[in-house]
């Protein structure tokens, strides 16, 4: 907690020493004089003052240097509410040199509504006004309508209809980010006019570039070239497939699966297995799937957690049982990790025959989530803790700020 915020922190509580009072007699004054009186001052009114400097200058009771580092290590829903505190504290919490430094975590995430249109976020713990302004305001100047299409990271792939172009089919699709409210318009493809799957992939500890993949191919055409996007170059490159011929056809057409590790971008596909290629079109790799799946005729999903890539998956639709397995090594070798039975897990919100699916799971902790026909759930398959996190049901979009400056930004 900043001081002179008062109250418990995150972490715990703050507690400030205050010196004694001390007097100090007039060196000149005659020996036999009588001293005087100390100013008698309320305690109430030096609580009152000492809080009212310590707010107005947040820095006066601990030296800059401290202070900044001590900042630059809390989580970025803690800045968001310091800078309520007073005006410095805004200024101090908002500055790039702390913002950037900011360790970050899954901080919500972003869905669509099934009740009204547009794109909403929630929170975790899941209290308070959303840490990022849903509806992309900053971009309406320049865009009327906004289509989030993948969250990567901090990082959200657009698509906008451009209300410029002759052809009312043509979009741009942009990369921002809400955190800092910069985004990057893509080049447009050489290929225009073709509905391509587009997919961005960013890593928070390489803030430095982000990539996006498109996969050149069209209904009875799989042509098998893929282009790539580089922030640091700006521009887009064109490869060939070295999967099999057809593999680009028979991905999950579910985007949000697809997931960006180390440096790597993975696709599940229809015929269970994973399929990658590094961020320069250099390593193609095609992952058979885990041997014990429990259900062939439904695909694996794929998540990254703790430095590892996880799959799981239902036992059947609507399913009483989710596995899970880490990825050991590109070989093909997965470890079953762990089971879980949706009617213990439940409780008495289980129901037979209801739809429970598994959407994302922590990248920092062994914590799952999982929603059914009704709500929405955190799971920690270390101490079983079941919580509801939403009182709807979500399919959301994993969302950890990124607070360093997009690369190649655009606006």
């Amino acid at each position: 907690m900043p001081p002179g915020g008062g109250g418990e922190g995150e972490h715990g509580s703050t507690v400030q020493d205050h010196p004694p009072a001390t007097v100090h007699l007039d060196d000149e004054a005659l020996p036999h004089s009588t001293p005087p009186l100390p100013a008698i001052v309320p305690a109430a009114s030096q609580e009152k003052r000492q809080r009212h400097e310590q707010e107005h200058h947040p820095a006066a009771s601990l030296p800059e240097g401290p202070l900044v580092e001590i900042l630059a290590r809390v989580p970025y829903r803690s800045l968001c509410r310091f800078k309520c505190v007073s005006k410095p504290w805004l200024a101090l919490c908002s500055s790039p040199d702390i913002r950037k430094r900011s360790p970050q975590t899954l901080s919500g995430f972003f869905y669509k509504g099934s009740s009204t249109s547009g794109l909403h976020f929630h929170n975790l713990p899941g209290t308070g006004p959303p840490l990022v302004d849903p509806s992309l305001s900053f971009l309406r100047e320049s865009y009327k309508d906004i289509y989030v299409d993948q969250v990567c990271g901090g990082l959200l792939l657009c698509i906008c209809p451009n209300s410029d172009s002759i052809e009312e089919e043509e979009s741009d699709y942009f990369v921002c980010n809400p955190a800092t409210e910069e985004w990057t318009v893509l080049p447009p493809l050489v290929s225009p006019g073709q509905e391509f799957a587009y997919y961005v992939g960013f890593d928070a500890a390489v803030p430095s570039r982000f990539v996006v993949f498109v996969h050149m191919s069209i209904p009875g055409n799989d042509s098998g070239k893929v282009a790539i996007y580089s922030s640091e170059t700006g521009q887009w490159s064109y490869v060939q497939s070295k999967w099999a011929p057809g593999t680009i056809g028979d991905l999950d057409p579910c985007t949000d699966t697809c997931v960006f590790h180390n440096g790597t971008m993975h696709w599940p596909t229809i015929y269970n297995s994973v399929v990658t290629v590094d961020s320069e079109g250099k390593v193609w790799r095609e992952t058979k799937s885990p041997d014990d799946l429990p259900n062939n005729s439904d695909c694996i999903s794929i998540g990254q957690s703790q430095g590892r890539l996880y799959a799981w998956q239902r036992d059947g639709i609507p399913g009483t049982q989710l596995y899970m397995w880490v990825l050991e090594d590109y070989t093909g070798k997965w470890t079953l990790t762990h089971i879980v039975n949706f009617s213990e897990l439940f409780g008495r919100h289980y129901h037979k025959g209801d739809y429970y699916e598994m959407f994302a799971i922590h990248p920092d902790c062994n914590v799952i989530f999982l929603t059914d026909e009704k709500m929405t759930v955190s799971y920690n398959l270390d101490n079983h803790k079941l919580d509801i996190i939403f009182a709807e049901p979500i399919f959301g979009l994993p969302y950890i700020p990124s607070l360093v400056e997009l690369p190649s930004v655009g606006h």
